[in-house]
């Protein structure tokens, strides 16, 4: 019998502290992209674009891993920040590149990473200066640089081939740059997509192979049927900015937020 209780005991301390380990383990695993998402960080008007930027498929499509190296071009209020600086903490890196020159925008998103130390205190901010003087490398290079609703304001001044080759040197070999743009429709020209903000799938395409960037991969993810793309003031006039104020403001909030492309380039090994 003592021989039994001794065994009993032995057995029960070894449940004991494998459990304790797997403890242990799971409270040191990395905080799941749905659990980000679903924080109490996160106010519940940005919890409701979810259901029109879908941030988990696109991280997903795009091939973001909680270990990966990120850079995020000009995150604006820093709605994908939420979601990428708490995800890649741990292990990985998340990198702001934010232009220099909106200074306002860029107090604004400095305060906003301080409110929240516990999950914004690793992320780095780089200045996304003048595109000829431009390097948002990380040290080590970049394994994805993302950008969401970006491009239409880089082309009224003939930045955009300046913009993809930086980002193409920012990446290593095989890395990924992640595109999120309204879509027009195809034909439109540069001077609608200026005005409208829409752009084709087949300029942001061209310019990011003359920058050396291979298609790997289109998602429609973000494609929504029911935008028409023939408003007055452009994209501007769906959510979230609904620039024409309480004019059609219900017909614009059940179209929701824009048609969208998610294009996946890659940065060739060779």
């Amino acid at each position: 019998m003592q021989v039994h209780q001794h065994v009993s005991k032995s057995f029960s301390a070894i449940i004991f502290c494998t459990l304790t380990f797997a403890q242990a383990a799971l409270s040191a695993e990395p905080a799941s992209l749905d659990k980000i998402m679903a924080g109490e960080h996160r106010s519940d008007a940005n919890r409701a674009r979810d259901t029109y930027r879908h941030p988990r498929e696109t991280l997903d499509f795009f091939g973001v891993k909680p270990t990966s190296t990120v850079v995020e071009v000009f995150p604006g209020g820093g709605w994908y920040t939420e979601l990428l600086a708490p995800y890649l903490r741990d292990n990985g890196n998340y990198v702001a590149a934010f232009p220099a020159q909106a200074v306002k925008g860029l107090k604004s998103f400095q305060d906003k990473l301080a409110t929240r130390p516990a999950l914004y205190d690793k992320a780095k901010i780089v200045p996304l200066g003048t595109p000829t003087a431009l390097d948002i490398r990380p040290e080590g290079g970049a394994d994805f640089v993302l950008t969401f609703r970006n491009v239409h304001n880089w082309i009224d001044d003939d930045n955009v081939d300046a913009f993809m080759k930086s980002f193409f040197n920012a990446l290593k070999p095989g890395g990924v740059l992640g595109v999120v743009e309204h879509r027009a429709k195809p034909g439109t020209r540069v001077k609608a997509s200026i005005e409208t903000g829409y752009m084709t799938e087949e300029y942001v395409i061209k310019h990011a192979l003359m920058a050396g960037f291979a298609l790997d991969a289109k998602s429609e993810v973000n494609a929504n049927p029911k935008d028409t793309k023939d408003y007055k003031k452009g994209v501007w006039t769906l959510p979230p900015v609904l620039t024409e104020g309480e004019i059609d403001r219900a017909k614009y909030l059940s179209i929701g937020e824009s048609d969208r492309m998610t294009l996946r380039f890659v940065k060739p090994l060779k």
